[in-house]
């Protein structure tokens, strides 16, 4: 182990992507390895910096000593510091150019690194085995959050622009497979273009003494085709509810579009029928989910009867065999890409969730429930800041298209079933009860007011 400098330490703490905000850190470096830079302008080393002030938690930190400064970066720039060298620019690696490209780099040409001491060997994994890129120019993506991504522009072996690529850096470390890597991989190799193209990612293993092994394994970062200047599928719906324009045919091919990724996934990944022990485990789930809703929110505490019910028509349904799924589908996980359709991102999973869970198979049927939630929200949305707008059939007719849609493709009838439907609608409405009573209570309408609805239906339909 190592110690970290007081001023890295500050930095650390100051970003978006620290997890810790209000604890005091103790960090200690636990592992890391060193990339090259051909130009020998730019020292480029990863950092694992373990974070022991409870709970735990581990950050990936990219840093590139310069002994030059580099103003295109200077945004970058964490701390002039001295050594033998002479005076140092320490940079967050991945604005530096060098860093940047050294890190896709390894994933392109699927390098290796060996570690020292505290190092961690670390692998790119190409997704294809000739990715015909070369690196042009590379920016880091604003407004970032958990993770840091990298934007490339490229060009082919024979000096074309090539496809533009974007490199998501996890900055929080997890023992386990990321889910983002793993599902988008699958559909890739199965010929989806319902997702963006994977290009590839970086594995690694460091020290873990709560693994029985005492190491960890994880994905360190992963790169994929990156479309720009589209919109997401929640902008468009919600300009089109604004406007009072049919939603219902760009609802249905959405419908469509989430059908082909869980039928491709099934088809890809393993799945396993729906045991009576795994469906109880489900169904204690959501019913946890009411008491902690009823907890925070005590005006659905008279559904609570009704309630029982629906889990109970619910645990005896016929359900679906468990799959992998998005885990965290809403419009803002989708684009509206000009000839291509809608393209699913982001299959992380519920990010609150740990990784273990979020790469479980679970119902498909928690996917159409988030969409159809997302749409309810446009409506809601659109009576806040416009009151007086129809938007209540606006959000009906898509709903319904994007079930039309769904089954069409699947095969799998959910209305046949829809107490099973309702069940997971209602689980996903009271986690967005919870979620607005602690941070948007002006919003809490749109969920309890879901939850009034689907109930009385639930229970008109028994």
């Amino acid at each position: 182990m190592s110690e970290v400098p007081e001023y890295l330490s500050d930095w650390i703490t100051a970003q978006r992507w620290y997890g810790g905000k209000g604890r005091s850190p103790r960090f200690e470096r636990i592992g890391g390895f060193d990339l090259d830079d051909p130009t020998g302008e730019a020292r480029i080393t990863i950092h694992l910096l373990l974070d022991r002030s409870a709970p735990a938690a581990l950050y990936q930190v990219p840093l590139t000593e310069r002994t030059a400064r580099f103003p295109a970066i200077d945004h970058a720039l964490i701390e002039i510091t001295e050594d033998e060298r002479g005076v140092i620019y320490l940079y967050d690696g991945p604005h530096d150019p060098a860093c940047a490209s050294a890190i896709l780099r390894l994933i392109l040409d699927e390098g290796s690194v060996r570690p020292d001491e505290l190092g961690v060997p670390a692998r790119g994994r190409p997704a294809s085995a000739d990715p015909p890129l070369s690196i042009r120019s590379s920016r880091v993506l604003s407004g970032e959050q958990s993770n840091t991504s990298i934007i490339f522009d490229t060009e082919t072996r024979d000096g074309h622009p090539g496809v533009p690529v974007i490199c998501k850096l996890f900055r929080t470390l997890h023992n386990g497979e990321n889910p983002d890597v793993v599902l988008l991989d699958a559909l890739t190799g199965a010929g989806s273009t319902v997702v963006p193209r994977s290009i590839g990612h970086i594995d690694g293993q460091w020290r873990d003494h709560g693994e029985p092994s005492g190491v960890a394994f994880g994905h360190l970062a992963f790169a994929q085709e990156f479309l720009p200047g589209v919109q997401d599928a929640w902008r468009v719906a919600l300009r089109a509810a604004e406007d009072g324009e049919d939603f219902t045919d760009r609802a249905r091919t959405l419908g469509e579009a989430t059908a082909d990724v869980h039928t491709t996934l099934a088809a890809a990944l393993p799945t396993r029928e729906a045991t009576a022990a795994g469906i109880s485990g489900v169904i204690a789930s959501m019913r946890q989910r009411f008491e902690q809703a009823a907890a925070e929110v005590p005006s659905i505490e008279h559904h609570r009867e009704a309630l029982r019910a629906v889990y109970e028509r619910a645990e005896a349904s016929v359900w679906p065999p468990m799959q992998r799924i998005h885990g965290d589908y809403h419009l803002g996980q989708v684009l509206a890409v000009p000839d291509r359709g809608w393209v699913v991102l982001d299959f992380e999973g519920e990010p609150m969730r740990p990784m273990s869970e979020r790469s479980m198979e679970d119902s498909p049927l928690r996917d159409v429930a988030g969409m159809l939630r997302s749409f309810d929200y446009v409506a809601g949305s659109v009576s806040r800041s416009r009151p007086g707008v129809p938007v209540a059939d606006w959000a009906s007719a898509a709903r319904r298209a994007f079930l039309d849609g769904y089954i069409a493709r699947s095969g799998l009838d959910l209305r046949a079933n829809r107490s099973l439907l309702d069940a997971f609608e209602i689980d996903k409405a009271l986690y967005e009860a919870v979620y607005e009573a602690r941070n948007r209570p002006n919003w809490l309408s749109i969920p309890t007011a879901a939850i009034e609805r689907l109930v009385e239906r639930a229970t008109a339909t028994a």
